[in-house]
């Protein structure tokens, strides 16, 4: 079952802070929260273990800024974060450049803009790579990438945004010609992509190739007959050469 991706947003000017959640939720985004500062932040992630990505505003009030949380959300909580800011300044960018966010958005900013950098901060922390350039080239997005995995979860492109569908919820995957559908215990998800670009995403220990058009979720197999796995409703062919190995891998569940 596919779920919203959970956006907090860190925004001490309230009026900003509402246009912000209006545009997310707008977007089949969720708001879990908007903090006005660091200490309710924080407060907000200890009790909400769900969070996928953090919108921060460089400038807050109070004795700590944007900057320091993005610190505590490295050391303690590893979360995506975007900035916020309507400074530009060298001297700021230099600081927040330390903290590697994984995008950045600069006031004013619009739809576009917002759509761009929550999907670029999660591919780029799906990567493992901060987004070392984020201040110089904001528009720059890999849009073909539609699939890819953040720790137990795949976030698959679904309407023009991103949900999140848990790994152990995946069935099966199935290729034809050039697309492949990632099929859930509840949905399904069309992509214009090869296999192998989604099964690069996927853990090996639980996922398996069968056949040149398939993969299954291991964990999801309920009984085989022959070179057929049954997987839901679902009957995923197994090929000569696969045939080995994939038997080879239950016998160790």
């Amino acid at each position: 079952m596919s779920t919203t991706i959970k956006i907090l947003v860190v925004e001490d000017e309230i009026i900003l802070a509402q246009d912000i959640s209006g545009r997310l939720t707008d977007m089949h985004y969720e708001v879990v929260g908007i903090a006005p500062s660091v200490a309710k932040a924080v407060a907000i992630l200890e009790t909400r273990k769900d969070i996928d990505i953090i919108m921060i505003d460089i400038i807050l009030k109070g004795d700590k800024d944007g900057i320091e949380l993005a610190k505590i959300v490295n050391e303690k909580y590893q979360i995506p974060f975007i900035f916020l800011t309507s400074h530009a300044d060298a001297s700021l960018v230099e600081r927040a450049k330390k903290v590697h966010p994984y995008a950045y958005i600069l006031k004013p900013f619009n739809d576009r803009q917002v759509k761009v950098a929550i999907e670029l901060a999660l591919i780029n922390f799906s990567n493992k790579t901060p987004g070392k350039d984020v201040f110089e080239n904001k528009e720059t997005i890999a849009e073909e990438l539609q699939v890819f995995q953040i720790k137990d979860s795949l976030f698959l492109k679904k309407n023009q945004h991103f949900v999140r569908v848990p790994l152990v919820d995946i069935l099966c995957i199935k290729a034809d010609n050039n697309y492949c559908t990632v099929f859930t215990k509840s949905e399904r998800f069309v992509y214009a992509v090869v296999m192998k670009k989604i099964e690069s995403q996927l853990p090996t220990e639980s996922f398996v190739r069968t056949h040149r058009s398939y993969i299954v979720n291991i964990n999801q197999v309920h009984g085989f007959e022959g070179n057929l796995l049954f997987v839901g409703t679902h009957k995923i062919p197994v090929s000569k050469s696969q045939k080995e190995y994939v038997f080879k891998r239950f016998k160790t569940i």
